[in-house]
């Protein structure tokens, strides 16, 4: 039985995204395949229990027997830590974790755990994420984000000394076009140097970290004025209406596929955003805009979207979530999975867990 422990080394690197494309890669191959994610510091709730964020969406994906709050066995509250902290929870969460990564192993030839969205998640409940893998993942494989030429370097390497010989790899994530040259012929050689394999290097796609218009309204809690767009519509780029109709306007032009946040008392930049490749208008202050821009917007097919929030409070709750590959749809999976297949050398990384590529007449 083999297992594969993805971590990352900063949060909305991409875990979640390999680990269910790499799941499906292994369900190709004719694997029995499970998922766990040990730690969870997105608790949401589903028939009345707390569980992942993400793990219904997983059990969809792979087929999984188990329910969503049965995917993470330690989930942390807002009151789980408060009651960690005095002393009134379980202690021995590294125990808990052991036994039900040893029951997920079971009846499956490939474990995949998700680890923390940092290095340094789960220290304070006694989970951090270099002890989890080393009691849970026979392999462990890092998410890198591109975040500039040394820090993709400094990362790298930051995850080497944390992980120590589990780590088995990484995979440089979100890589712009304009620096794909330095990533190939300068990082990926250095770090091979440094004895840190790179399975591989995989492209900055802005439609796998927007989105949606839906998302935006349950983010925002927001009220839809208009009634004829496009939910699924993806947003791409945000950007704040706080200037001149005209300083604005031209601002507008150079982004596509855009939200623009502002006040719903300023009738002149929402004009001017409806000119231009507008996804929605996010109205703050919960003021509401003239019928005319209602009116215009319906016909364009742009959703405005009214919340209570100031502008400030609005743009933060935004950024919370804005750039994760939130994987609600379907189609952002198989997006990512073309990337995997493309760019990730899937060879390798068999060899390293010694497993089989098998072809479809083998399965």
């Amino acid at each position: 039985m083999k297992s594969l422990y993805v971590t990352s080394v900063e949060r909305y690197s991409g875990k979640t995204a390999t680990c269910l494309a790499l799941g499906k890669r292994f369900l190709a191959d004719g694997y029995r395949v499970n998922y766990l994610k040990p730690l969870s510091v997105q608790p949401w709730r589903v028939a009345d229990k707390v569980a992942d964020e993400d793990a219904a969406f997983a059990k969809e994906v792979l087929g999984l027997a188990a329910e969503p709050w049965e995917i993470s066995p330690v989930v942390v509250t807002p009151e789980f830590l408060r009651e960690h902290l005095s002393g009134k929870a379980e202690s021995d969460l590294a125990k808990k974790v052991k036994a039900a990564c040893e029951a997920a192993r079971v009846g499956h030839d490939v474990l995949l755990l998700e680890g923390g969205g940092s290095l340094r998640e789960g220290c304070v409940v006694g989970l951090p994420t270099p002890i989890v893998a080393r009691n849970c993942g026979q392999n462990v494989l890092a998410i890198v984000k591109y975040r500039g030429e040394m820090r993709v370097l400094d990362d790298a390497l930051a995850a080497r000394t944390r992980l120590g010989t589990a780590l088995r790899g990484i995979i440089i994530n979100r890589v712009p076009a304009d620096v794909a040259s330095f990533a190939f012929e300068v990082a990926v050689p250095y770090l091979e140097k440094q004895d840190i394999a790179v399975f591989g290097v995989l492209p900055e796609v802005r439609s796998l970290e927007a989105l949606a218009v839906a998302e935006l309204i349950e983010v925002l809690d927001a009220e839809a004025l208009t009634e004829h767009f496009e939910p699924e519509a993806l947003v791409q780029t945000l950007t704040l209406g706080a200037m001149t109709a005209e300083t604005s306007l031209s601002r507008f032009r150079k982004q596509t596929n855009k939200a623009v946040i502002t006040g719903g008392d300023r009738t002149d930049i929402q004009l001017a955003a409806l000119e231009t490749s507008t996804i929605c208008l996010i109205l703050t202050g919960n003021l509401k805009p003239s019928p005319l821009i209602v009116k215009r917007a319906e016909e364009f097919g742009v959703a405005v979207l009214l919340v209570r929030s100031g502008t400030l409070e609005t743009v933060e709750a935004i950024e919370r979530v804005f750039g994760k590959t939130r994987l609600g749809q379907p189609a952002k999976l198989q997006q990512f999975e073309g990337l995997v297949a493309k760019h990730i050398d899937l060879d390798r990384l068999y060899q390293m867990l010694d497993l089989e590529r098998r072809t479809a007449s083998e399965v």
